[in-house]
């Protein structure tokens, strides 16, 4: 580990750096500390024996992209899951088959520049994919009012820009933050206050949310120590009915599926119920 005195010199450093080469200093900032895309792609759905089709299809600005979409009851809603900041649809197979039980025909695809989908990712890059993958999905048959959005993380800024461009029947945003400006303030304060305005990326949920036009759930992690928990009763706040909060006793940022068991999987039924019914 590098001594205190040691990691202020380097962070130094790493700012004044950035000031001289102020054309990558907003690229590097983001690589660092804000997404960690995989290209490899260590196993598909099959590998939990879960039938699936790969699908390659354009962003709304023709960036070509991957993603998997698997079949599910056909009276149920379709889940558009838009997935965090780290690794691809690979690292999500788990959650996906645990998602898969409740019968949900359901649609993963990588953003630009993770696991084979094309491109350099970045804020408008991603609400370009997610246009992409939802223009896709309704040319299936599918309509936003049938689609539960549901987003990890940043996927959950992603979602969010989605249902307030097509509302859907509902929106489930898990480990939510409310701005990257607000993150980079909880976990580096000097460097956000130095060199935060070269950052282009803002995922403003907290200024987005009070637009909302769908039924709000969002799943937050009592213990998570990457995005605070705080940020979701903001967001929880900010946010119109219907809505609902809920914190999961002793579950951190990813593993709020497992440590969250059945106050975590019987509000997804307790959803899935209400809209199968509304239909």
């Amino acid at each position: 580990m590098i001594a205190a005195p040691r990691r202020t010199v380097l962070l130094l450093f790493s700012i004044s750096f950035l000031f001289i080469l102020p054309t990558r200093g907003n690229t590097m900032l983001e690589e660092t500390f804000l997404y960690f895309p995989e290209k490899n792609l260590y196993a598909n759905p099959a590998t939990l024996d879960l039938a699936y089709r790969d699908v390659h299809f354009p962003a709304d600005d023709g960036t070509t992209l991957h993603g998997w979409y698997l079949p599910g009851d056909p009276n149920k809603p379709l889940l558009l899951f838009f997935h965090g900041n780290a690794g691809n649809i690979s690292h999500r197979l788990d959650n996906l088959k645990h998602l898969r039980e409740l019968g949900l025909s359901t649609f993963i695809f990588d953003y630009r520049g993770y696991g084979n989908s094309l491109g350099t990712v970045s804020e408008q890059g991603t609400y370009s994919d997610a246009r992409g993958a939802l223009h896709y999905l309704l040319k299936q048959g599918w309509s936003a009012k049938r689609m539960i959005y549901f987003g990890r993380s940043l996927g959950a800024a992603v979602a969010l820009q989605m249902a307030l461009e097509n509302p859907p029947a509902a929106l489930v945003m898990e480990s939510p933050f409310t701005s990257v400006s607000a993150m980079g303030r909880h976990h580096y304060p000097l460097l956000s206050l130095v060199a935060g305005w070269l950052v282009q990326a803002r995922y403003e949920n907290l200024l987005k949310i009070a637009d909302l036009k769908a039924p709000l759930l969002i799943f937050q992690g009592e213990r998570d120590i990457i995005v605070p928990p705080s940020m979701a009763r903001q967001l929880y706040r900010k946010a119109p009915q219907p809505k609902q909060l809920i914190i999961l006793p002793g579950a951190g940022h990813n593993d709020t599926y497992d440590t969250g068991g059945d106050a975590y999987w019987g509000k997804w039924q307790e959803l899935i119920n209400g809209l199968v019914t509304k239909n």
